[in-house]
Order: C-alpha cells, then sequence, then structure tokens
C-alpha cells in the first residue's frame, strides 16, 4: 500500500519497475511503448529482442536500463472490438499479472500507464474501472506501492451530482449583519468624542483594556488546573484503536481501507500521542465509515475540522454525507479536480 493516481510522464517516475503497453512484438512502437524504449535505450529494445514476443494479457520482465526505474514489466493489452470479445478479462490479466511478476520479484513499488486506453480504442473511463478494480483487489493481500499514471488531461470525469454539491458550498454566503456604513460609525465616533476629551477617552480606553487583561489572567488559571490536565480527553491515537476495535476491524484492514502505508499505522499505534496531518486522519475516518459529525469529532482529536474554504475538504464531506466511503473512488474525484490524495 498505497494505491495512488499520478500525472505525468512515466518515464520519469523512480519506482522498482514501470509497467510497459507495448505489442506483441516487444520491440518497441508508438504511444508509451515509444516513449519508454526511447528513455531506456538501445538496450532495452537489445533485450526485448531475446524474450520472443508477448501474448495478449501476459507480462515479462526486463531491466530499466537508462529509465529512473530499475525495472520494466511488458504487457500485451486488448485491442477495443465494442467489449464482446474478453476485452475485460485480457486488461484484467494484464494488471493482475505484471502485479504477480512483480511481487514474485520482491519489488515494492509499480507504476502503470492507463493499458489499452489510446490507440487500442479502450475507452477511458472502462479502462480506469478494470485498472482500479483489479489492483485494490490484489492489495488485499500485498503489501506494495502502485501508481496509475496518467497523461494530460485523461481521468478528469467529473460526478455532476459532485459540481453541484462544490459550487453551492463555495458560493459566497451573505453575512447575517450588514456592515456599518461610514455615516453611522462617524456618528459614533464623534458621540464619544462629545462624551470624553480625547485624553479622557485615551485614558478610559487603557483602563477598560487593563482590566480586561487582568479578568483574562485570572480566568487563564482557573482553581483545580492541575486536576483538569490529568483529565484531559482521548487523543487520536487512543480514539483510533476504539474506533477499530468497535468496527470489530483487523488492523491491516483499517490501514488498507484508509489507503495508508503499514508501517506509518505502525508508527502511530505505538505512539498515544501522534498527531497525524489533517488528510490521514481523513484517511481513517473514511476506512472505519464514520459519520460527518464522528469525522468532525476524530478531526478535532488532532486538531483539525472539515472546512468550505477548501475544495479538498467539500469534496470529502460530499462523499462522507452520502455513505460513500471507497477511498479509490473518492480519490478519483479529487484527482479530477487537481487535489491531493489519501493516502500515503
Amino acid at each position: 500500500m498505497p494505491f495512488l493516481f499520478v500525472r505525468g510522464d512515466i518515464t520519469k517516475l523512480k519506482c522498482d519497475a514501470i509497467v510497459n503497453a507495448a505489442n506483441s512484438s516487444l520491440l518497441g512502437g508508438g504511444g508509451v511503448d515509444g516513449a519508454i524504449h526511447r528513455a531506456a535505450g538501445p538496450e532495452l529494445l537489445a533485450e526485448c529482442r531475446t524474450l520472443g514476443g508477448c501474448k495478449t494479457g501476459e507480462a515479462k520482465l526486463t531491466k530499466g536500463y537508462r529509465l529512473p526505474a530499475g525495472h520494466v514489466i511488458h504487457t500485451v493489452g486488448p485491442v477495443w472490438q465494442g467489449g464482446r470479445s474478453g476485452e475485460e478479462a485480457l486488461l484484467t490479466a494484464c494488471y493482475r499479472n505484471s502485479l504477480e511478476l512483480a511481487a514474485e520479484n520482491g519489488f515494492a513499488s509499480i507504476a502503470f500507464p492507463m493499458i489499452s486506453a489510446g490507440v487500442y480504442g479502450y475507452p477511458i473511463a472502462q479502462a480506469k474501472a478494470v485498472a482500479v478494480r483489479t489492483v485494490t483487489e490484489f492489495l488485499q493481500t500485498h503489501e506494495m506501492c502502485v501508481y496509475l499514471v496518467f497523461f494530460g488531461s485523461d481521468g478528469c470525469e467529473r460526478e455532476p451530482a459532485l459540481e453541484r454539491y462544490i459550487r453551492q458550498a463555495e458560493t459566497p454566503k451573505k453575512p447575517m449583519f450588514a456592515a456599518q456604513s461610514a455615516e453611522k460609525r462617524h456618528g459614533v465616533k464623534n458621540a464619544l468624542a462629545g462624551m470624553f476629551p480625547a485624553a479622557r477617552a485615551k485614558q478610559f480606553m487603557g483602563d477598560a483594556m487593563a482590566a480586561a487583561s487582568e479578568c483574562d489572567a485570572e480566568a487563564a488559571v482557573p482553581a483545580g488546573l492541575s486536576r483538569a490536565l490529568q483529565t484531559l480527553d482521548e487523543s487520536f491515537t487512543e480514539m483510533l484503536l476504539r474506533k477499530i476495535d468497535e468496527k470489530g476491524m483487523t488492523d491491516a484492514a483499517c490501514y488498507k481501507r484508509a489507503n495508508i502505508d503499514r508501517k506509518l499505522f505502525s508508527k502511530i499505534r505505538s505512539d498515544l500521542h501522534y498527531r497525524p496531518k489533517k488528510v490521514t486522519a481523513i484517511a481513517f475516518a473514511i476506512a472505519l465509515e464514520l459519520s460527518l459529525e464522528e469525522t468532525a469529532d476524530l478531526l478535532r482529536k488532532a486538531g483539525y475540522a472539515l472546512s468550505h474554504s477548501s475544495r479538498f475538504d467539500v469534496i470529502v464531506e460530499y462523499f462522507i454525507a452520502n455513505g460513500r466511503y471507497d477511498v479509490f473512488e473518492i480519490n478519483e474525484a479529487l484527482f479530477a479536480y487537481d487535489q491531493m490524495l489519501i493516502g500515503a
């Protein structure tokens, strides 16, 4: 874990392996296939010549040569023929076989392009759905960081209902009380000037502020403060662990559903006073399927709150309010709006 979406050039990613959407000859081509061969250099083509090609849905491994990635996993995606010729099963096999090959070689990270979604004509939304489903199923039983790399504006479908929710949340609200007019402000100022000469008014205000400071100082140190400090509410970590137990979840199920790395979860579990990043706290609220009120409570433990001044917060709020807790579905929406993703 985790599984994240990335926008950019797959040949620039530094990970254990990148996946090449190759043709059956494995001798290079257009699109991402040609880009990977150009970036890796002629040594990649020389090794590919020894592999004897590759059938659709299968995967084969080579070195990465001049790429930042250590290896390249070559897989051949299906050509779209309307969806009635086994394309979905073949595309699923591309992702699954590539992931299993990476696991067999002990890779901790792998990056995929959108296989078959280019010149092979597979509809982007359907291709993405296959990728997300296959990767998330694999990660239920494996620990690996997986990236799905998009080029340009691919993957930017926006849900109409979410669009409306965001517009409504971001529409400026009229203030409850209109600001005083300049005339009224001057009237109050002149009235004060009539009541107090300038010097006396300044002294009056100074005395009032001093008195208020003394009251604040007294309130800041109430009787029994030490006893109050000893009865502090539970910490974020304590609440998180309690909620996991109440939901009857295992630790692994929780951090996987949160799209959180196992090492980060172990760090949180071992420190009762750990203060997570806001996105991490939100990830656990989603994993635990907390209501908006419960989510607000968990966030308060870490010193945060959801705000309509943040588009990220509004999108998260929309999904929680509608009882939709699939972190990868939420990340797809966040990705479409160029927001940070949930996960570590």
